[in-house]
């Protein structure tokens, strides 16, 4: 089985799309290379070691998830999510731990779904005004 099918699976199992589920893994993906930088193809490393390393906390995951949607969906970007039913923070850590709980996503101990409450303000984090000013 792929990773989207196992994806799509976890999906039927919640409100949202499978486009929602893409979203937050590329967003997650966008965000640790962010934060942690690339990771060196020539370097060996231990799978759990990279795992800790490379660990986001659910208010810098909501953070990257916005600045994703604006990279790649510009003034629509809050549009787009609506579409999907992601109308608040809470939204991506019920879609991150629909991953966690179908097995495809790993959290530490002290993750928890309330990581995602009231990180920001949707209507206020995707103003037009605040993204044309935005230069990444």
């Amino acid at each position: 089985m792929s990773i989207d099918h196992d994806l799509a699976v976890v999906a039927k199992t919640t409100r949202y799309p499978l486009d929602a589920f893409l979203f937050v893994q590329r967003g997650l993906d966008f965000t640790v290379t962010r934060l942690h930088g690339e990771l060196d193809d020539d370097a060996y490393f231990d799978a759990d070691d990279i795992e800790s390393s490379r660990h986001v906390s659910g208010q810098d995951l909501c953070q990257g998830l916005r600045d994703f949607a604006i990279k790649e969906y510009g003034l629509l970007a809050r549009t787009v999510l609506r579409r999907w039913s992601i109308n608040t923070c809470r939204d991506f850590g019920e879609i991150v731990f629909a991953m966690v709980d179908g097995g495809l996503m790993r959290k530490t101990d002290d993750d928890s779904i309330h990581d995602f409450n009231n990180v920001f303000d949707f209507a206020s984090a995707f103003e037009p005004a605040l993204m044309l000013g935005k230069k990444d």
